[in-house]
């Protein structure tokens, strides 16, 4: 598409034949891979899609430093603790603070996540220096 003759906008559109490949974050020992659609370096507040391989998971019960919102695209995705299960057209929300996990993908389960603040206070297990850069909250844990 030929976007010069566009009017200018700080609207922003991206489709999914899109993706740069380069761009995905592999958590290969958790199965699963993160790419960031849309990131706030001033508040930490993110938009991502999640893909698991059938099995991926994330190992831990943890916490968030803002609040958690997910929706299902594709797949069968479970918070274990709750046997809470995420389907194609599920919405899931996640208070700030509220711990939940460990999860399970019990098939290939693609997900919209988004945050409105920062991810976490401190770097959990499953991710890097590398791959939580910019995601922890500047604040102490009331």
């Amino acid at each position: 598409m030929d976007t010069s003759k566009l009017p200018a906008t700080l609207e922003m559109l991206l489709h999914s034949t899109e993706l740069d490949p380069a761009k995905w974050i592999d958590f290969p020992e958790y199965g699963f891979r993160q790419y960031f659609l849309w990131k706030n370096a001033e508040t930490g507040a993110s938009i991502a899609l999640l893909e698991y391989q059938q099995g991926g998971r994330i190992p831990v019960k943890h916490t968030h430093a803002s609040n958690q919102f997910m929706y299902c695209l594709e797949g069968d995705y479970e918070y274990t603790d709750t046997q809470l299960r995420l389907k194609p057209g599920s919405f899931y929300m996640n208070p700030k603070d509220h711990p939940h996990g460990p999860t399970i993908a019990h098939a290939r389960s693609v997900l919209i996540e988004i945050y409105d603040g920062p991810h976490y206070y401190a770097k959990p297990v499953f991710h890097t220096d590398e791959s939580i850069g910019g995601f922890l909250s500047q604040q102490d844990k009331e």
